[in-house]
């Protein structure tokens, strides 16, 4: 069988149901389990690598998108020769991939017309249902109840550690900073499964924009920066600029040295397999002394920067 995965996920995905051999092609943005760096890359977009302010790249995929429907480009050549039998994509997110539409009118003219799996999730069980979907397409649904249930097990780890917390801190999971957005979909859950609970949050629903007053009026405890598609370099340059918004020096979060900086291009923001870990790693934020095994050595996760 051979497998184009067109979203990060579903190629980690694909990664955990042991099925990387069987992966001949990839998106731009691909790039973990290391193996995926090393397949054809079948999508483009012309934002990367341009060095664009936060406010910036938010005008330019707002434009993008009313003027062309999509900020992606596919390489059809190369999807032909690739000559898929599966293709792994997704109609949740036209900033996050290819519009699902566009790939699978294209999937119809190709040699074999082959199976194009969609991947949707607005929840973490939403998340477990694509790993059970991927892997009934690619016939390996064994393997995907496996991981399934392994994941499960790590999930209910910290739901039943938190479930009796009777202290729940308003953590803002903050998604975007310029403009400001909240966390969507499974961001929310996650934060409310690691014994937090977001009052910005829009549960299992897009992120959306949302005034600055909001934040400065939800008095959040604990601020975690997870901006869509970027890691913790970026987070730190937008951290910066944050800092300089109105009143922030005052919300409780700053005030008790509570704001982290994670990785969202590689966990938060990515729906696959690693969404577990993102849950661990909220854990230790909100809980650090009741999950000290989501610690290092003593020591902050290293996936994590705490602004100190």
């Amino acid at each position: 069988m051979r497998i184009v995965s067109l979203v990060p996920a579903a190629t980690e995905i694909a990664a955990a149901l042991g099925l990387m051999d069987q992966v001949v092609g990839v998106s731009h943005e691909c790039d973990f389990p290391e193996q995926a760096c090393r397949r054809p890359r079948v999508t483009r977009c012309s934002i990367h690598g341009t060095g664009l302010t936060s406010v910036e790249v938010d005008q330019w995929v707002r434009r993008a998108l009313h003027e062309n429907g999509t900020i992606y480009a596919i390489d059809e050549p190369l999807l032909r020769n690739l000559k898929p039998d599966v293709i792994l994509t997704q109609r949740l997110c036209d900033i996050c991939a290819v519009g699902y539409g566009t790939v699978a009118k294209l999937a119809q003219t190709l040699p074999g017309a082959p199976g194009v799996v969609n991947l949707e999730p607005t929840s973490l069980l939403d998340i477990f249902d694509d790993i059970r979907r991927v892997g009934d397409a690619c016939d390996v649904s064994e393997r995907a109840d496996k991981l399934i249930g392994d994941l499960g097990e790590r999930v209910e780890n910290v739901r039943e550690r938190t479930a009796s917390n009777s202290s729940r801190p308003r953590c803002f999971l903050m998604e975007w900073v310029d403009p400001p957005f909240c966390s969507g979909h499974w961001g929310p859950e996650l934060v409310e499964i690691a014994g937090g609970h977001d009052p910005l949050g829009n549960m299992h629903q897009p992120s959306v924009q949302i005034g600055w007053q909001r934040v400065l009026d939800a008095r959040p405890e604990v601020i975690v920066l997870a901006l869509c598609g970027y890691d913790i370099d970026r987070a730190r340059r937008d951290y910066e600029l944050l800092s300089r918004f109105p009143g922030f020096g005052s919300i409780p979060a700053v005030v008790k040295n509570q704001v982290y900086l994670v990785d969202a291009s590689a966990y938060f923001a990515r729906p696959g397999p690693r969404i577990v870990d993102s849950l661990e790693i909220l854990a230790g934020i909100l809980h650090p002394t009741k999950f000290p095994d989501f610690m290092s050595r003593g020591r902050e996760d290293p996936r994590v920067v705490r602004i100190m």
